[in-house]
């Protein structure tokens, strides 16, 4: 097998001394992660030091590694291992020839990326690379370059941000020839300031797009044409998408079946025809962002509808989980990764359309919402009411302003933490219910998923 990277190689990328010949298999700065013949990156943090842990790396099987300081073990000494994990990355990008895509949004966007590299392997014709997890900040997205072998065909990496400027220093480190954002939302209106300054952060993904490059805009927004603006400054090609018919891309049939939902989508010069496994509104918007997507990258469009039927939900988005009860299964759909207003009230639909016997909302506070926080929360009632939840279980202090809006519609218990949480869910569920989890994932609601499926489902 070829070697990702090897000690010369890095030394040459990154502009270090090499101490000692190694080949590397993987690229990981999370001591935890290392594996057999990974390259380990000791970065210095604010909290820690991942000099602390190099020799544990060695212990797990790490090949080599990237110090600031010099190591009993085969290493590339450099003068800033933060540094050179950003180079490295740069070097993986300019050695490949794949075609690449950025993926941004205030939701939606681990899933679409997800769905987005599936549809493009679905084809088999080439080996395609895409961020794992939630790799989307400063540290993730070079780590994710880094891994990048240099004979991918695909590259799907997703791009995050907290304020202004970040998406505009991640872009440029990856280069797409297409750049996709899925959706605006409040995600972090308390640093930002206002849904146009979200907007115009999520726009800064189009400054990289390499020359050529396609942005591909949500049309259903009403910041649409500020997004546009945006992807017109620096896109040799805009292409909109959604449900709307006057999106480039669009769903032109839209069927809920028991076993998923059949769309038919609408491209330039193309139409294609699938099921989509996913349910909800919001995954026809994401498929639609996909095609939209595979077909700007060359991709295969039978091969990717095909993948979207095969698709099924990610761990803390989407995951489904029957639950073995006395008397029968319930059904926990589990959001618990992340949460802003728009993604609950989606959801939330998801849950009013199952049908069970009871549905229980399971929730945790929305962070980062600034002066806004007290409206969004209490704004959830509508979709709570409208999906028939006949409880509700709120996390976090920031639920109470929820908590008051339901007071007297629906069985409501508003909790400290995810622990409380879980210990109510053990007495209330039953067979028969279907149970959504969702919160921001500081609240630690994953804790409650992983009770209530502890052995096994």
């Amino acid at each position: 097998m070829t070697a990702l990277w090897t000690s010369a190689d890095i030394a040459k990328a990154v502009g270090g001394v090499a101490q000692g010949d190694f080949a590397a298999g993987g690229v990981a700065f999370d001591s935890r992660e290392v594996g057999p013949g990974d390259l380990f990156i000791a970065l210095k943090g604010e909290v820690t030091d991942g000099h602390k842990f190099v020799d544990q790396a060695f212990v797990q099987g790490a090949a080599g590694a990237i110090v600031s300081t010099p190591v009993a073990h085969p290493h590339v000494l450099v003068g800033d291992a933060t540094a050179a994990l950003n180079a490295l990355g740069i070097a993986a990008r300019a050695r490949t020839a794949a075609k690449i895509a950025g993926v941004t949004g205030s939701v939606g966007k681990t899933g679409t990326k997800e769905a987005l590299a599936a549809a493009l392997a679905r084809a088999n014709k080439g080996p395609v690379h895409r961020s794992v997890k939630s790799y989307n900040n400063h540290t993730g997205v070079p780590l994710s370059l880094a891994r990048m072998p240099a004979d991918t065909r695909f590259g799907v990496f997703e791009m995050g941000m907290n304020h202004a400027g970040e998406i505009a220093a991640l872009t440029r480190l990856v280069r797409p020839h297409v750049a996709l954002i899925t959706a605006i939302a409040p995600a972090h209106i308390e640093n930002l300031g206002s849904m146009e300054a979200i907007a115009d952060a999520k726009g800064e993904i189009f400054q990289g797009l390499e020359p050529g490059g396609t942005a591909i805009v949500p049309f259903d927004t009403s910041h649409r044409d500020q997004l546009l603006g945006h992807a017109r400054r620096h896109a040799d090609r805009v292409v909109t998408f959604g449900r709307d018919a006057a999106a480039d891309v669009h769903a032109r049939d839209v069927v809920q079946m028991d076993h998923g939902t059949m769309v038919v989508a609408a491209l330039p010069g193309a139409e294609v025809s699938f099921t989509l496994a996913q349910p909800g509104d919001h995954w026809v918007s994401n498929a639609l962002a996909v095609l939209a997507t595979v077909q700007a990258l060359g991709g295969d469009l039978a091969a990717a509808g095909l993948a979207l039927g095969e698709l099924e939900g990610l761990a803390g988005r989407g995951a489904r989980h029957r639950l073995a009860l006395p008397g029968g299964d319930a059904l926990l759909i589990d959001e618990s990764y992340n949460a802003n207003s728009v993604s609950m009230a989606a959801t939330l639909a998801v849950l009013g359309a199952q049908p069970a016997r009871r549905r229980i909302a399971i929730l945790g506070e929305m962070r980062e919402l600034g002066a806004e926080s007290a409206a969004l929360h209490a704004g959830l009632a509508g979709p709570i009411m409208a999906a028939e939840v006949s409880t509700a279980i709120l996390v976090g202090p920031g639920m109470a302003p929820l908590a008051d809006a339901l007071s007297g519609k629906i069985e409501v218990y508003h909790l400290a933490d995810a622990a409380a949480a879980l210990a109510l869910a053990q007495q209330l569920v039953r067979a028969e219910d279907a149970v959504l989890v969702k919160g921001s994932n500081a609240v630690g609601l994953a804790h409650v998923v992983a009770g209530l499926t502890a052995g096994g489902e």
